[in-house]
C-alpha cells in the first residue's frame, strides 16, 4: 500500500522504479501519521483521524455528560441568593418596619419602608424635609417593648429581608440641619431660620404644629454642624427631638447615626407610595452668614452718612455754589 500511495504522488516513473523509489519513501507508520493529521487524506486515513480525536478505538463519539439535577444545584442557589441578599443589605437598600403611630398618616404602623444605604457611603447627608431612619442615639427607647423573634425571623432580618429586633432604631422628619435654628412657639408655624413652614401636607390631620407643653413643646434651638433635629409628622404623639433636650445630644441626632433616608413604602401593596421631600422646603431656609448680614446692614448706612456728608459741604453741593 505504501507502494501505490508514492506512485500516485511522482505520477511519471516506470514500474522498473518504482523499488529502488520504496527503499527510499517513508515508512508506511510515519505516512500513516500524516494522514491521518492532515485534512485531505483518504477515507481510511478520514476513519483515523476521527478515531484518534474521539480517544475511542472503536470510533464511537462519548456521550455527553447528564447535568446535574435541581436539587443538586438548589443548595448553590440559595447559597448565591444569600450572599446578594447581604451585600444589597449592607450597601443599597434595607427594609424597616413602623413600630408605632409617630409618623402618621405619613406611615402607618405596620408599613415596610424601604432605605436607600448607597448615597451616604459617597458623602450624602441628611437634608430638611426627608424621612430618614437612624439608630438612637442616646437611649430615646429605653423601656419600650422589645420583640422576641424565633431562628427564622433571626436569619431573615442577618439578610436584610426582616427588619432586625436587636438594632434600636427611629425614623422620623428632618426638619434642621447643621447651622439651622429651629424655633416653635405656641401652636406653631413652625420656624426654620426665621421662616414659617407650611406643614398641612404632611402632618397629622387635627394636630398642630407645634405642641405647647413645659416638656419640650416650646423651643428655639441651633443645630450644630454634624447633628440634625428630627421630629415626627404625628406631632401630638411623637417623642421626637423636642422631648430629648436633656440627653447627652440635648435632642440632636448625630449625623453618623442616620442609616439612610426612606424613599418608598414598599408592604403592603395599597400602601405603596414614595416618600418625597415636601413643597414647603423648596424655598431658602438656608441660615445667612454673620458676614452677609453685618455687610446688609451696613451698606444703608454707609450711603446715608455718605449723603449728608456731602450735602452739608458746600465745596461740592453742585453748580452755583461759591468756590
Amino acid at each position: 500500500m505504501g507502494d501505490l500511495a508514492v506512485g500516485a504522488r511522482s505520477g511519471h516513473e516506470g514500474p522498473e522504479e518504482r523499488p529502488e523509489r520504496s527503499e527510499e519513501s517513508v515508512p508506511p507508520a510515519a505516512e500513516d501519521d500524516v494522514t491521518a493529521g492532515g485534512d485531505n487524506g483518504g477515507d481510511s486515513g478520514g476513519d483515523g483521524g476521527r478515531d484518534a480525536r474521539d480517544g475511542d478505538g472503536d470510533g464511537v463519539a462519548p456521550q455527553p455528560k447528564k447535568p446535574r439535577s435541581f436539587w443538586k444545584e438548589l443548595p448553590l442557589l440559595i447559597g448565591i441568593a444569600l450572599v446578594l441578599a447581604l451585600l444589597i443589605k449592607t450597601f443599597l437598600v434595607q427594609a424597616f418596619s413602623i413600630p408605632s403611630d409617630s409618623m402618621q398618616n405619613t406611615l402607618q404602623q405596620g408599613d415596610r419602608v424601604l432605605v436607600d444605604k448607597l448615597t451616604p457611603w459617597f458623602g450624602s447627608e441628611p437634608e430638611r424635609g426627608e424621612v430618614v431612619v437612624f439608630h438612637d442615639p442616646a437611649k430615646w427607647l429605653a423601656g419600650e417593648p422589645t420583640p422576641n423573634p424565633n431562628a427564622i425571623q433571626k436569619g431573615l432580618s442577618w439578610i436584610g429581608l426582616m427588619p432586625s429586633a436587636e438594632e434600636k432604631d427611629l425614623i422620623k422628619r428632618v426638619i434642621g440641619v447643621g447651622g439651622d435654628t429651629v424655633e416653635c412657639k405656641g401652636t406653631g408655624p413652625l420656624k426654620v431660620n426665621g421662616k414659617a413652614l407650611n406643614e398641612t401636607s404632611y402632618v397629622y390631620p387635627g394636630n398642630t404644629p407645634c405642641t405647647v407643653d413645659d416638656l419640650g413643646g416650646q423651643f428655639k434651638v441651633k443645630v450644630p454642624e454634624g447633628k440634625i433635629w428630627v421630629m415626627g409628622d404625628h406631632r401630638q404623639n411623637s417623642l421626637d427631638s423636642r422631648y430629648h433636650q436633656q440627653d447627652k445630644y440635648k435632642g440632636f441626632v448625630p449625623v453618623d447615626n442616620v442609616v439612610g433616608r426612606a424613599v418608598v413604602v414598599a408592604w403592603p401593596p395599597t400602601r405603596w407610595s414614595t416618600l418625597p421631600v415636601p413643597d414647603t422646603f423648596d424655598q431658602n431656609l438656608s441660615a445667612a452668614a454673620p458676614g452677609a448680614l453685618g455687610l446688609a446692614g451696613a451698606v444703608p448706612l454707609v450711603l446715608w452718612r455718605r449723603r449728608r456728608l456731602t450735602v452739608g459741604n458746600t465745596r461740592v453741593s453742585g453748580p452755583g455754589t461759591a468756590g
